[in-house]
């Protein structure tokens, strides 16, 4: 029987969770603290408002109290005379949850007309002057809070009576204040939560407008229809806009090197082959210079292909490139042109700052000090000096910059040939071995990197200094 392929697995056909967008993620956890924060301050209003309601009971217990005190009197006999209106008409209505009641000497027991046959029992004597707010408290009436206070009455017998009075009020009224309180309090804080969640989005989107702008501006570019993002972007965005130009293009400089290098070498290739060619289509010559004439220009090819294979390596400024030290290469390449330049004695100094470091390719760095190190003991006498130095970034984002320079004591350079030095192919001395094009790579590598490459007299050594000057990036 033919084998059944294999099928997919739930979870090998179960694509990848979509990460939740930055709006989302903060529109979440904005909806949770808003929640947590009018929870806690509703939780804070209703115990503040539960000792405050309590606070207001006590106090109104307290001056019910007052009030019956002031209107109980004692005869001269010593006996207590109850009161004989109300501070309020709860007090003489059965059942109203608003009672009082007083007890004292020589059998004195008074009850307001709405506490006649409730059980008060509870109730102590307490000391002259003695008060006590208490509640809640279970009764066979109910949860109830209570104010008593205890005095001592002055007769003309001057034999003090005694008596306490009692307020009492049940918990249900207070719970129903605290209740409508709490009802209220939970519909306005959430249209509160409400208004603020829909405010929050607002900002939220006003806030991401500029991230969705880097992301339209980038579609354009894609589309080709902008060459780089653009410019006005708030602060905290402004140095990743930045280097995404810059990547930007580096990526287009580096695309066009590449072109131009192609179209640079098919079209020096051109000659050279052109002259082998008739070179071996000649029917008439010698043959040994024949040979003599193709290997030179094979050996001008090779130099060709070199050079533009170094032009199109070079990977100019990058974005996000890694430091190469700087003083562990100058010696490896001081120590291999020594050997190459033995005859000539030359002595090469160095002065470089400690610490100092090239942001690029390694190659990029080889090339570069090779080159300029390599001309320097081509044409000194017998010192050659090499100074780098780092530049002081501006920004605390930016990098350094880098001045790099190789001086001689040779002959020096007039100002009418600079110039003529630095293009392809043109030596400053047709006795002086070499192809002519080490120099131009150096200047295609500064370029490549957005530098400035200076030729001047030495002040120290009196011969040609190299000065390459690397901005801050």
């Amino acid at each position: 029987m033919p084998s059944r392929a294999p099928t997919a697995t739930t979870n090998e056909r179960r694509s990848p969770r979509r990460p939740l967008s930055l709006a989302a993620r903060a529109a979440i956890a904005t909806s949770f603290v808003l929640a947590g924060f009018l929870g806690l301050v509703g939780l804070t209003l209703t115990q503040t408002n539960k000792a405050r309601a309590l606070r207001t009971l006590h106090d109104r217990l307290e001056n019910f109290a007052i009030a019956y005190i002031t209107n109980t009197d004692v005869n001269r006999y010593g006996k207590l005379l109850p009161p004989d209106t109300a501070p309020d008409p709860s007090f003489s209505r059965p059942g109203s949850g608003l009672y009082a009641m007083a007890v004292g000497d020589n059998g004195f027991h008074w009850k307001s007309s709405s506490a006649i046959g409730r059980d008060f029992s509870f109730l102590k004597p307490l000391q002259p002057g003695e008060s006590r707010f208490v509640g809640p408290v279970d009764t066979r009436m109910g949860r109830l809070y209570y104010y008593s206070y205890g005095l001592a009455w002055d007769t003309e017998q001057k034999k003090p009576v005694r008596f306490t009075v009692l307020v009492a009020q049940t918990e249900d009224q207070l719970e129903g204040e605290n209740a409508v309180f709490r009802h209220t309090l939970v519909i306005w804080l959430s249209i509160l939560g409400v208004m603020l969640i829909v405010l929050q989005l607002l900002l939220l989107r006003w806030s991401l407008t500029p991230l969705r702008k880097v992301a339209s501006d980038m579609s354009r570019v894609e589309r080709g229809d902008s060459e780089q993002l653009d410019s006005q972007y708030p602060l905290e965005l402004t140095g990743l806009t930045e280097r995404i130009n810059a990547f930007i293009t580096n990526e287009r400089e580096q695309r066009t090197r590449y072109r131009h290098t192609l179209a640079d070498l098919a079209h020096s290739l051109k000659t050279p082959l052109a002259v082998i060619r008739s070179q071996l289509e000649s029917p008439a010559g010698d043959d040994a210079e024949q040979r003599g004439s193709v290997l030179d220009q094979v050996r001008r090819m090779n130099e060709l292909v070199a050079y533009q294979l170094s032009r199109a390596a070079t990977s100019g400024r990058q974005t996000f490139a890694s430091a190469v030290p700087i003083a562990s290469h100058a010696e490896d390449l001081v120590q291999g042109l020594e050997k190459v330049y033995a005859a000539k004695n030359v002595l090469c100094e160095f002065d470089i700052e400690e610490g100092a470091v090239f942001y690029g390719e390694q190659g990029d760095l080889l090339e570069l000090m090779g080159n300029l190190l390599e001309n320097a003991f081509k044409w000194a006498g017998h010192r050659v000096l090499l100074v780098v130095k780092m530049q002081p970034n501006s920004g605390r984002q930016q990098r350094p910059g880098l001045w790099l320079g190789v001086e001689d004591d040779g002959p020096g350079i007039a100002a009418d040939k600079i110039e003529k030095v630095l293009q392809r192919g043109v030596r400053g001395d047709e006795r002086v071995q070499g192809h002519g094009i080490g120099l131009s790579i150096v200047q295609d590598i500064v370029h490549a990197y957005r530098g400035e490459l200076v030729v001047d007299r030495s002040p120290e050594l009196g011969g040609a200094r190299f000065s390459v000057n690397l901005p801050t990036s």
